[in-house]
């Protein structure tokens, strides 16, 4: 085996980035080993959509890319790096179908402006990756690349399963309760929910627009800081960001929710930390987890029902049925109770800094779902520990960290200070390097 075809088999995004921008691997080497490997392996996946001409397609653009930028130079950061896309950002090229039966020109429109920043630094479209319907929770047929029987959570399942799967080197997800955290958690890989508003949605068809976030999957936390970098608003250096001494960790009924045996992975996970110099505190957090639950419904559900107001009305035999229950619910949200859960978003996040203040918290930790990924193809679990913190808008970055007793990949989900991506990224860096 050569060099490089070493740097293929395992797809790190800050690994294959530099090889690419370097010259030890071109484009067109990587295109053909990511191809091979799809054609080989996908068929059983299913993480992305079908394209016929997938690979002269590719070959095509990875040649053009390697025209433009002969000079190692002046490559651009994410020079032929390999991206999927969730099926819900329009990519020029490609239709979007948002894992729905529904006539695809009801979607098309301008591309989406996260995925026209990605083809500026560089980056390749492998294919659009499969969604659950809508963004929300009736699945995919994707399967989960570390264990086949088992979900890869979602929505942005195709997303987790092709980088898992070593298909892609990062790709587009969304989240507007747990839809890049989870299946992160679930797939063995880094997941990236950056604050509100960080990552533009221009482009993306919405779910909810007082809470949708664009997320990102990678394979490494620095990969993950350099696609960051790209694609955040307002991207702030993190050069000088301070060694991680304090992390909080929410107790009482939130963390009760957490299944048994992950719980006590959680406890070593915090053991293994403050053994390694962290300061843990734990701050009771969250009250009610089930009103909250409730709030944030509401809040999306009708939202999500005024998305879809006039598609419903003249396509409605084709969605799917929890699809098409949770529309039919959110019209029957009361403006109080929609007005309750924005209130609620705003006040949640006032109440997290206040106790990150009186505590010396820097990142919060929590376990990145209530356990490894269900034996299912019907579920993709439950997002009951992601939802908080995509309530708050807050920054939230799962960690793969170690294995069920079943062998079954576990996250650990930190978050920050809403806007302080850049340092949880850099933190999350220095709590990888500790684990």
């Amino acid at each position: 085996m050569t060099n490089r075809s070493r740097l293929t088999d395992y797809l790190s995004l800050a690994d294959i980035a530099r090889a690419l921008r370097e010259g030890k691997v071109t484009p067109s080497e990587l295109v053909a080993s990511l191809c091979r490997r799809i054609e080989l392996h996908d068929e059983e996946i299913l993480s992305l959509l079908p394209e016929p001409g997938r690979r002269a397609r590719l070959e095509h653009e990875a040649a053009e890319l390697e025209r433009r930028y002969p000079d190692v130079e002046s490559r651009p950061a994410l020079f032929g790096v390999p991206v999927g896309v969730k099926d819900i950002f329009r990519v020029d090229g490609f239709d979007t179908r948002a894992g729905s039966a529904l006539p695809a020109e009801l979607f098309s429109g301008p591309e989406a402006a996260c995925v026209t920043r990605l083809r500026r630094a560089g980056a390749l479209i492998v294919g659009k990756t499969a969604t659950a319907e809508f963004a929300y929770r009736e699945p995919p047929a994707t399967r989960n690349p570390r264990a086949l029987g088992h979900t890869p959570g979602g929505s942005s399942s195709g997303s987790a399963a092709a980088v898992a799967a070593g298909f892609a080197a990062l790709a587009l997800g969304s989240q507007t309760i747990g839809s890049v955290i989870r299946p992160a958690a679930f797939c063995g890989i880094v997941g990236f929910k950056p604050s509100l508003g960080r990552i533009s949605t221009q482009g993306m068809l919405p779910f909810s627009h007082s809470v949708d976030h664009v997320g990102l999957f990678s394979q490494d936390v620095a990969g993950m800081r350099l696609a960051a970098t790209e694609l955040l608003d307002a991207a702030q250096s993190a050069q000088s960001v301070r060694t991680l001494r304090v992390v909080g960790v929410p107790e009482g009924a939130y963390l009760d929710q957490v299944e048994p045996a992950s719980r006590a992975a959680f406890e070593k996970q915090l053991g293994a930390l403050q053994a390694r110099g962290l300061e843990i505190r734990r701050v009771p957090c969250f009250g009610d987890v089930a009103a909250l639950a409730a709030r944030h419904d509401a809040l999306i559900l009708r939202e999500l029902a005024q998305v879809h107001d006039e598609w419903f009305a003249r396509y409605g035999a084709l969605y799917r049925p929890f699809t098409a229950a949770r529309i039919r619910m959110g019209r029957g949200i009361s403006e109080a109770d929609y007005s309750l859960g924005l209130k609620s978003a705003s006040e949640l996040r006032a109440a997290l800094h206040d106790a990150m203040d009186a505590h010396g918290i820097e990142v919060w930790a929590s376990p990145a779902a209530l356990g490894p990924a269900p034996e299912s193809q019907a579920s993709t679990g439950e997002p009951a520990m992601n939802l908080p913190w995509t309530h708050a808008g807050l920054p939230t970055l799962t960690l793969p960290s170690g294995s069920s007793t079943a062998g079954l990949p576990l996250g650990l989900q930190l978050s920050a200070r809403f806007d302080a991506d850049e340092e949880l990224l850099a933190w999350a860096e220095q709590m990888e390097a500790l684990l």
